[in-house]
């Protein structure tokens, strides 16, 4: 749900999410609330009462635009800063639901009685953007990339980062030296469980330098 369905089809129909499109795996439609104004110029926005710099996305063109395609089932999720924060988990958890409505804000934020109409409040990190409309794609490309028949090989979802609670293992190709750079011996063993357990302590050791506040939660 976006004031600006033009900044989605780039995205949402390209590479892996075009080609699961393609395939049925996943559909995605864009609502503007400005089609369910009632103003003659089709404005959604308004003043702040009691006074403030910006302006405010009015609740009713937004509570129609929910209406209307809200269905048994659909869960409505806000992209606000406010909200809790996204995750590889939570991600996980939203590919049970049938029918994600993702409101995109704008301006200096929304009518608070909008609040009532969602289901949840997600954020993407603690900072500010200009829209929801980012963290909308963001938040669609991690969970779509979770259904079944969207990546090929379903399986690397079980072993990119944050899947184990770990950051992903250092992958490598060819050439096997590169610059004096060679390529970890163990990997041309041919030997998978020599390999597995390579790859589980250097995902540590990778969480442990980039990421040690993952470790106590792995």
């Amino acid at each position: 749900m976006t004031l600006f369905p033009d900044m989605f089809a780039p995205v949402m129909d390209a590479s892996i999410l075009g080609r699961a499109r393609d395939k049925g795996a996943v559909e995605w439609g864009c609502v503007n609330p400005r089609d369910f104004s009632e103003d003659k110029h089709r404005k959604v926005d308004d003043r702040p009462f009691g006074g403030g710099p910006g302006m405010i996305m009015s609740v009713e063109p937004l509570e129609r635009a929910i209406a209307s395609v809200r269905k048994e089932g659909s869960k409505v999720i806000f992209l606000s800063p406010q909200g809790d924060t996204f995750s590889d988990k939570k991600a996980s958890e939203l590919t049970q639901e049938g029918h994600l409505v993702l409101v995109c804000g704008h301006y200096e934020g929304v009518d608070e009685r909008a609040m009532a109409l969602f289901d949840e409040e997600l954020s993407v990190g603690d900072y500010v953007l200009t829209g929801g409309e980012i963290p909308a794609m963001l938040v669609a490309d991690a969970v779509a990339r979770k259904l079944p028949g969207v990546l090929k090989k379903e399986d690397a979802v079980e072993s990119e980062s944050f899947a184990t609670g770990l950051l992903d293992f250092p992958q490598y190709t060819r050439p096997r030296v590169w610059r004096g750079r060679e390529v970890p011996e163990v990997l041309f063993s041919g030997d998978h469980k020599k390999i597995a357990e390579w790859r589980r302590q250097a995902a540590r050791s990778a969480t442990k330098r980039k990421r040690p506040d993952l470790l106590s939660r792995a």
